[in-house]
């Protein structure tokens, strides 16, 4: 033993389920807006999810999305952009848009991104991909190092939790729209 502390065991694995849905929180803590990713997965962490919902704040830990999607039957990943849209606009990329992404052209850690682990996900597993993937993209106004969320993502973050939280708890799952949709969320 290292004396580290164990990784919590998720609720579905607690209760003995396999975990059907996995949300993914993509984004860094400590750059403003880049944070939206890891504090929607908080803030989802703080309501009562169904079971077999499960979160994971990825941080900027790319490969490790990788993993964490194989064969999962439902993803979800949020994460910051930059489009030059408004602060706090709301973007769905639906699983359409997002299965033919092309492999990265390197493995480097630094800028291996979630859309990155889709494609290496693939070619790393192979018969086991993610099923229904979803991508939330929140715009982003202040990246700085230090800086706090802005006002506009931090509207546009409880948008996007009472959203995510009424199609988890839909007893009928809709399904992914077909074009990607914006939604303003201030």
């Amino acid at each position: 033993m290292t004396g580290e502390n164990p990784a919590p065991v998720p609720a579905a694995a607690a209760a003995g389920l396999a975990p059907h849905t996995l949300v993914i929180g993509c984004g860094n803590l400590l750059r403003g807006d880049d944070a939206a990713g890891p504090e929607l997965v908080r803030r989802l962490a703080r309501r009562e999810l169904p079971a077999g919902v499960e979160c994971l704040d990825a941080g900027t830990g790319g490969i490790d999305v990788a993993f964490a999607i194989r064969g999962m039957p439902v993803v979800i990943l949020i994460d910051a952009c930059r489009t030059g849209s408004e602060p706090g606009s709301l973007f769905e990329l639906p699983a359409e848009e997002l299965v033919n992404l092309p492999p990265p052209e390197s493995l480097g850690l630094h800028d291996f991104r979630w859309h990155h682990a889709l494609a290496a996900g693939r070619w790393l597993f192979g018969g086991e991909p993610p099923g229904q993937v979803t991508a939330f993209l929140v715009e982003g106004e202040a990246f700085e190092a230090a800086a706090s969320l802005s006002p506009a993502v931090d509207r546009a973050l409880d948008v996007l939790a009472d959203l995510l939280v009424d199609r988890l708890t839909s007893p009928v799952r809709a399904a992914p729209a077909a074009p990607a949709t914006r939604a303003s969320g201030a």
